[in-house]
């Protein structure tokens, strides 16, 4: 049973709550005010954000007009939520990671100094206590009626904005995993982290690298902080907010954030106060006063590491975005950053040891190719565009007694230093072979022979050591071509003239029909020569398979494409190279490409002087009359002496030793050459000769005679030659192309 006392009392205080809120109406705003001042002092955040001070000073006045509507529509009126300028500083607290706890403490301060300022209020309107008291207790009720609602709603609304932020961080991190470090280029991995963070993070992003940390040398001085901005990008199209060049280098202030963050290692957020704009984040020379007219108000300094070394420092400015950064972007900054520096790394070792492999490949190829009588050649070597670095691929051409010169490339079996040092000892075991002038086929018996014992001497974690190689054999004398192939791809000839019992066209592109044998390293596979006659002119062109085969080309494609070049082939060797590596080549090609291209020479007739020798001492002073006759004929009477005593020495140990048919072939080239040869495969050998001996001093005295001596085994018998060097007033005859 309700007591009519108790009713009327109700009664009488919401009536008296209503007056109340009716006679402060008009002091919403000098009330607002009032509690605006009371919360800055405790809460600094509210003077230092502009945007935040704006918006509580009407947030303030919204919630006192609620809060005397309240009052007013008592009793039965709902609690209404906050309104939506309380919502929007919600937010912004989230975004500028303020916690949570510090905004509901404002609040219930706030709601406090209301409560206090409307009841100090109630004795002007009443003398009744008892009213006055009911009243308070009411009042008490209400607002925090009120403020518990605001509060779950403005919580909720700030979880949003931090789940949100959250997302778009993760989104951030997401995106910078898969975006940065897609090359191994150190530039364009720099690049690729001032694109992502200026999407949707910072205004401006800067990475200097230190030049200790770019110096591929290792040389530079230990401790030096000298910097190259190697990447910038500004969420402002074309505004040079740096005063630092892209590619230029730099040191920052001693005692600066910069260098302390780069000396300690440590991050630092850094906001500006006002006008106080420290040199470093925009100096005062143009153009850094465009960043300075674009007030920016934070700073993120985030030290690149990566595996124990420093190599560079990142900034991030903010001046467009309004809301400053923030720990939580810091620890964002430092997980990004610490990702982008491991891929720096990545590509700055990888560059080092392209460049130091690269430098050993060309180290170990012919930095030029000698001048040779019988043939013209023109060469290329192309690394590999591609991350899989530097190969094996190389190429050669190597002088040979007679006149002959001897083509050569390869291509070893893997990237990087192994395959590059890899290359250099079978080049030079190639020339080895080759100086003694071993058959094509027998070199790469020999030469798969070296492979197998590398595979011995290498651990397993170097990995199969494999090769191919294709080894060609020029005479000028003769114009024929012999060749073997040790699992690489024939070459490509181009004739000039007909020739043979089906000649071809001039100018016809023919493949060589080469038998390929196994690659090098396999062992107890034969090898095969395969002999043909090229005509004078013709085109002989050598590569590795980079050139005509790939990830997205076909090969019959890429021989065709070969074959169409060749066929309109110009004059100039060089601009045929130029051609087919344009023709065939991508822009960034996945191996690397070595490519040999000769032109043949034919020796003149009257440069050639054969005699037969029978198998009779006596024929001895015969081939020396012969000599000395050609050699007169020749213009060469200066070579006379030595040349007898050479043919004499030679065509003796042929009649003595050797079996017939012997003979004897002057040449005059480069250099006059003396070949005698016989059927027999024993080779003479050079030894010294005691003081009662009768034979040891004929190949000593050839020796001596000569600039170069040896032995060439053919498949049946062999040839003993020597070499002489021409007068310099008759070099320029001796010419025979």
């Amino acid at each position: 049973m309700a007591f009519p006392y108790i009713r009327t009392m109700g009664t009488d205080v919401d009536a008296f709550l209503g007056r109340l809120a009716r006679h402060l109406r008009p002091e919403v705003k000098k009330l607002a005010a009032l509690l605006l001042k009371r919360l800055n002092g405790e809460f600094p955040e509210l003077r230092e954000n502009a945007d935040i001070e704006a918006l509580t000073l009407e947030e303030t006045a919204q919630h006192v007009t609620a809060l005397l509507d309240l009052l007013e529509n008592r009793p039965g009126a709902s609690v209404p939520g906050p309104p939506s300028e309380a919502l929007d500083i919600a937010r912004l607290y989230a975004r500028r990671g303020i916690p949570v706890s510090r905004l509901l403490r404002s609040y219930r301060l706030g709601h406090l100094s209301l409560l206090e300022q409307v009841q100090a209020e109630a004795p002007r309107l009443t003398g009744d206590w008892h009213v006055i008291n009911l009243a308070t207790v009411r009042l008490v009720a209400i607002g925090f009626a009120y403020v518990d609602r605001s509060s779950e709603e403005v919580v909720a609304a700030y979880q949003e904005e931090r789940d949100r932020i959250l997302q778009r961080r993760l989104a951030l991190t997401d995106r910078a995993s898969k975006l940065i470090g897609t090359t191994l280029d150190i530039t364009r991995t720099a690049e690729e982290l001032t694109e992502v963070c200026t999407e949707d993070f910072a205004d401006l992003a800067t990475v200097d690298l230190l030049d200790s940390a770019l110096d591929e040398t290792g040389t530079g001085p230990p401790g030096a902080l000298t910097q190259r901005p190697v990447a910038q990008r500004s969420v402002l199209d074309g505004c040079p907010e740096s005063l630092l060049r892209v590619g230029g280098t730099h040191t920052y202030p001693a005692g600066s954030e910069p260098v302390r963050a780069l000396t300690t290692g440590r991050s630092v957020l850094h906001h500006v106060a006002g006008t106080e704009m420290p040199p470093w984040v925009a100096p005062s020379e143009s153009p850094g006063r465009v960043l300075r007219g674009l007030g920016p108000h934070s700073v993120l300094l985030v030290p690149l590491h990566a595996r124990g070394d420093t190599l560079g420092l990142v900034q991030f400015v903010r001046h467009r975005t309004s809301v400053p950064f923030d720990e939580d972007d810091l620890l964002l900054a430092q997980e990004i950053a610490s990702r982008a520096a491991v891929s720096i790394d990545n590509a700055r070792r990888y560059t080092h040891e392209r460049t130091t492999a690269l430098a050993l490949q060309r180290s170990l190829l012919p930095r030029h190719t000698a001048e040779q009588p019988a043939v013209e050649t023109a060469s290329r070597y192309l690394p590999a565009g591609s991350r899989a670095g530097v190969g094996g691929d190389w190429y050669d051409v190597i002088p040979l007694s007679g006149a002959r010169v001897a083509l050569v490339v390869g291509d070893v079996v893997g990237r990087g230093l192994h395959a590059a040092a890899t290359m250099g000892r079978l080049r030079t075991a190639v020339r080895a072979f080759a100086d003694i002038d071993l058959m094509p086929d027998e070199l790469l018996t020999h030469l798969d022979d070296v492979v197998i014992r590398m595979q011995r001497e290498e651990s397993p974690a170097e990995g199969e050591t494999s090769a191919t190689c294709l080894y060609a054999i020029y005479d000028p004398v003769s114009r024929r071509c012999s060749l073997a192939s040790a699992g690489h791809v024939p070459p490509t000839v181009v004739t000039s003239a007909a020739t043979g019992e089906a000649p071809p066209t001039s100018g016809t592109v023919v493949l060589s029909e080469v038998p390929v044998g196994p690659p090098l390293g396999l062992g107890g596979l034969p090898f095969e020569t395969v002999e043909f006659e090229l005509p004078e002119d013709s085109l002989l062109v050598l590569h590795t398979d980079g050139l005509i085969a790939g990830r997205t080309r076909d090969v019959d494609l890429g021989l065709a494409t070969l074959r169409d070049v060749l066929a309109s082939a110009p004059d100039s060797l060089e601009e045929t190279c130029d051609r087919l590596l344009t023709a065939l080549l991508p822009s960034r090609p996945g191996d690397d490409i070595a490519l040999l291209v000769a032109r043949t020479r034919a020796l003149d007739p009257g440069h050639v002087a054969t005699m037969d020798i029978p198998s009779d001492p006596a024929a001895v002073s015969g081939a020396r009359r012969f000599a000395s006759d050609v050699l007169a004929a020749w213009g060469l009477e200066d070579l006379s002496f030595t040349t007898e005593l050479v043919v004499s020495e030679l065509v003796t140990n042929a009649i003595r030793y050797g079996k017939s048919p012997i003979q004897l072939r002057l040449i005059l080239q480069s250099s006059l050459t003396c070949e005698v040869s016989d059927a027999s495969s024993t080779a003479p050998h050079l030894r010294r000769a005691r003081t009662f001996d009768e034979g040891g001093r004929g190949l000593l005295l050839v020796a001596q005679c000569s600039e170069r001596w040896g032995t060439r085994h053919g498949r049946e018998g062999k040839v003993i030659w020597a070499e002489q060097a021409l007068p310099a007033d008759s070099a320029s005859t001796a010419d025979g192309t």
